[in-house]
């Protein structure tokens, strides 16, 4: 991970600075031929593939130099949320963190061994020769393979998993939404016999291509940001930007002077550009799409006649046959495969990937049109515009058939886990979004760790989500199955909740089940392959269901990047019964 300058914004304005990954010891872009890119260059692996990663922090002034100096945070931290901490001692006061800066490297969707996971504490400072003493260079679940230098950890991933299209990205505690943000992020497509067989278009960018090679197999990485004036990217200051609330806050309050509760940008940006376009030509392509915003879910469709011939979702393809859609939804995290034919336009269309998804935290569809993205800004994600045909690359097709996914079924009960969101009452704002389970209640991050899971066992998770919004729920280790969702009064349900959390004596938890207010809904069509990330609308239970195969510890959390850096995150454990 370096710093560096990239032309974001249209030739013409200014550079922005941000971080990325890149090979170790490459020179930074505009230095020479650099991986060094913000969102960062793919790992392309084929399954069963042992891949070893040495992960560097080298948020360094020059790596080269004997005494380097730690580079400060390019966005505001806020010190006062429960967050990695490497001074060790928490501090309370409304004046950001400026560095060093910890970070951790999380395979999003790898089926890993927890040492090579990304766990939140497992972060570590870069080998700076300005770091106080007193600070800690490590976090307490720091591991790695092998012997790495300071500043660095080496994981290893088995990709023992079926083609796929996953994403890597930081997932430091309590600040992953600042190191997403400043360009911590990038693809990891898993390729297996199955894919290879099913001809589908390519071929998607490798490593040394020759310049002007077309390319069929497109992967998209659409995120939000604002920028200042001069080109560096932006990103709130004040608890006061969200809802105009100006103080008191900690340690007077609960309320934190400079965590927001979501962010919304307003530029879209794809693949490191501010409303590019693509040169397509009148024939198939595949697109991997992926949701990287913060905060942001997205509604996805054309302005013309076209539609997303969908083929996988974040595990793999979907079940027996693809499906046919207008538009895409993706929460953040989420991704979708899909093959687009472009093959009916004319040379010198123009095509337009609208967003109709809103500026502000989703609930579920359809979107009131008021509340759309603003059409001359947020609502625009990328431009195609088709031209002559080459008979280069790969033709393919699209796939009638897709792989047989089994159902997972099992005999133990569902594990009933809640979603809540902690407010100031005084206020009336919030204050963090939080998980637990259904006997102990709202739980912290740090709390013991309440879900303890069998190795080998198949599981149903039941998400009580009891707040007014959506939220993306993602579990590490595993994919998972949605079984349903099921409509419930939460009105009645969080009153009779609350008497039992402040219960004196001994009474029973609620039952989940008396409080249904119609029949459960299957998942939707795009929903029923294996997933990582499921959405847990607001007034239903979401059940989904997965076997936890290797033990150690892992966490779920919400993957609103703001609500996962404030307490909407929690560890899980599978354990090796003996």
């Amino acid at each position: 991970v370096r710093q560096f300058e990239q032309q974001i914004l249209p030739s013409g304005f200014p550079m922005t600075t941000v971080w990325g990954y890149g090979k170790l010891g490459d020179p930074l872009p505009g230095e020479g031929p650099s991986t060094f890119n913000s969102p960062s260059f793919t790992f392309d692996v084929q399954k069963d593939e042992k891949v070893q990663v040495t992960w560097v922090n080298q948020l360094v002034d020059d790596p080269a130099s004997p005494e380097p100096k730690f580079l400060p945070h390019l966005l505001p931290v806020d010190q006062t949320v429960h967050w990695a901490e490497p001074e060790n001692n928490p501090v309370m006061e409304p004046y950001p963190y400026l560095g060093p800066v910890p970070i951790i490297t999380h395979v999003h969707g790898a089926h890993v061994a927890s040492h090579s996971d990304g766990l939140p504490d497992a972060w570590y400072l870069p080998a700076a020769s300005d770091i106080p003493a007193e600070y800690s260079d490590r976090g307490v679940d720091y591991q790695s393979q092998g012997t790495p230098t300071p500043g660095s950890a080496i994981f290893q991933y088995s990709n023992d998993q079926r083609a796929a299209t996953l994403w890597y990205h930081d997932h430091t505690l309590g600040i992953t939404r600042n190191n997403v943000y400043a360009g911590l992020a990038g693809f990891w497509l898993l390729h297996d016999e199955v894919e290879a067989a099913m001809n589908l278009p390519g071929p998607a960018p490798k490593l040394d291509d020759a310049v002007g090679t077309k390319y069929f197999d497109v992967p998209i990485a659409i995120q939000d940001r604002t920028f200042n004036s001069d080109g560096s990217l932006f990103y709130p200051d004040s608890r006061e930007f969200f809802d105009g609330y100006a103080g008191l806050y900690r340690p007077e309050t609960q309320i934190a002077p400079i965590w927001n509760p979501e962010f919304f940008g307003d530029v879209m940006m794809v693949n490191g550009k501010t409303w590019p376009f693509l040169e397509v030509e009148p024939r198939l392509y595949r697109l991997r799409l992926l949701n990287g915003c913060n905060s942001r879910f997205l509604v996805l469709k054309f302005d013309q006649e076209l539609d997303f011939t969908q083929i996988g979702t974040e595990g793999g393809f979907l079940p027996d046959k693809p499906i046919t859609l207008t538009e895409l939804l993706l929460s953040p995290a989420e991704r979708a495969d899909v093959i687009v034919d472009f093959s009916k336009f004319e040379p010198g269309t123009e095509i337009v990937l609208l967003n109709q998804g809103p500026d502000s935290p989703f609930q579920r569809l359809p979107i009131d049109p008021e509340e759309m993205a603003d059409e001359e800004t947020t609502g625009r994600v990328m431009m195609f515009k088709v031209v002559e045909k080459t008979d280069q690359g790969i033709e393919g097709e699209i796939p009638t058939e897709l792989p047989t996914i089994e159902r997972l079924t099992t005999e133990i009960e569902d594990r009933p886990l809640v979603l809540v969101e902690m407010m100031d009452m005084e206020e009336d704002i919030p204050v963090e979004a939080q998980l637990g389970t259904l006997k102990d209640g709202k739980l912290e991050f740090w709390a013991p760790t309440t879900e303890l899971i069998n190795e080998g066992d198949t599981e149903p998770w039941l998400l009580i989500n009891f707040t007014g919004d959506a939220h993306p729920i993602h579990l590490h280790l595993v994919h998972f199955q949605v079984i349903e969702r099921i409509p419930f009064d939460v009105g009645q349900f969080s009153q009779d909740y609350e008497k039992y959390m402040q219960a004196t004596d001994d009474i029973t938890t609620p039952n989940p089940l008396d409080y249904v207010t119609g029949p459960a809904e299957p998942p939707l069509a795009w929903e029923t392959g294996w997933k990582d990330t499921v959405i847990a609308y607001p007034g239903y239970y979401t059940r989904i269901i997965a076997n936890f195969d290797m033990a150690g510890k892992y966490v779920w959390h919400c993957h609103i990047l703001e609500h996962e850096d404030n307490e909407m995150m929690r560890p899980f454990e599978v354990v090796t019964v003996k």
